[in-house]
């Protein structure tokens, strides 16, 4: 049931930012703005899980407006066409129109102020018309959505961080422009081979369920803090000698049978080793001594090494102060 939309319009206020006025819409099931009052004066529109399908016109004259979300919704290609000609929103920062029924990148180059821009969950099968999309942006999220190429980005030199999983990808390529890039989501495509185009500023890195065989090409992601490689057909551990910032590390679900080239990394702290096929816990410990002052999880479950672990191998392990985690741990102490 609709609820009435008079007892909750009430506009808020941001109490970081008493002179924002915010209106939150969210979840009210609604099929228009029609019984809505907009103040002149929002900031922020937020309209989440309603069943709009069209844009109501006087968000075009919100010249306050900041941000504007219309997420969960019914909104096709056509009923976006009047965005790119709202010149009044002039000082908008950010626009979310994830989960709807686009399929092609709106324009949206009339909103020349956009830091943060998303588009995911849609049926969207190319960036075609992120060219037009601000160079301001600084966030830009496309995932689960049916891309077959990564284009038009060259111009995002402040973008932060690129969400592009979940989609129909097999290269990466034309990232290098991307000079400030500091997270890279690329989970579940169908990529083979690691290109980073250079970058070397990047903290985060998702190649979740792709189909790489080879952990080579993150070497000059010197300033990589995590990096998830899960899901993926890696047998060997290898080129990340130089990767001395990475904190997280998560190679499981891989054809692992050793644990090598961690040495030099100090600072990691969680290792993902789980669903792997290392036999034997043997080295293992000497692999890790590098990283003794920081490592405090290593994930070792669904590894054949489990029938032979023994209890002089979890002191050892003790002693570096690690929580080792092993399927069903707790029968090996009985």
């Amino acid at each position: 049931m609709e609820e009435s939309v008079e007892s909750i319009a009430v506009p808020d206020h941001d109490e970081d930012d008493p002179s924002s006025t915010i209106l939150d819409l969210s979840s009210y099931q609604l099929h228009d703005l029609d019984s809505v009052e907009l103040p002149p004066t929002l900031t922020e529109l937020d309209l989440t899980a309603n069943r709009l399908s069209t844009l109501d016109p006087r968000i075009a004259n919100l010249s306050h407006l900041k941000k504007l979300s219309l997420r969960q919704n019914l909104v096709t290609d056509n009923a976006v066409l009047p965005l790119s000609s709202w010149s009044a929103l002039a000082s908008l920062e950010e626009l979310v129109l994830r989960d709807n029924q686009l399929r092609n990148i709106p324009d949206v180059s009339i909103f020349q102020k956009l830091l943060v821009f998303d588009v995911s969950f849609n049926e969207i099968s190319s960036l075609h018309g992120c060219a037009k999309v601000s160079d301001t942006l600084k966030e830009l999220y496309v995932s689960m959505n049916q891309v077959l190429k990564i284009e038009e980005i060259d111009h995002f030199h402040q973008l932060q961080i690129l969400e592009l999983g979940s989609n129909k990808l097999r290269v990466m390529e034309n990232l290098q422009s991307l000079t400030n890039l500091q997270q890279l989501w690329l989970g579940r495509n169908r990529i083979k081979v690691v290109n980073l185009c250079g970058l070397n500023c990047i903290k985060k890195i998702s190649l979740q369920s792709n189909r790489l065989t080879s952990m080579t090409g993150f070497e000059g992601c010197i300033a990589l803090e995590e990096l998830y490689l899960s899901h993926n057909g890696i047998s060997k551990m290898e080129g990340l000698s130089t990767l001395v910032n990475l904190r997280v590390l998560d190679v499981s679900s891989n054809k692992l049978t050793s644990v090598d080239d961690i040495t030099n990394l100090t600072q990691l702290e969680d290792l993902w080793l789980n669903d792997n096929q290392i036999a034997s816990l043997e080295g293992i410990a000497e692999a890790v001594v590098g990283c003794r002052e920081k490592l405090t999880t290593i994930y070792l479950e669904h590894n054949p090494c489990f029938l032979g672990f023994s209890l002089f191998e979890i002191s050892n392990f003790e002693a570096l102060s690690l929580q080792i985690h092993l399927f069903r741990f707790e029968r090996l102490m009985i």
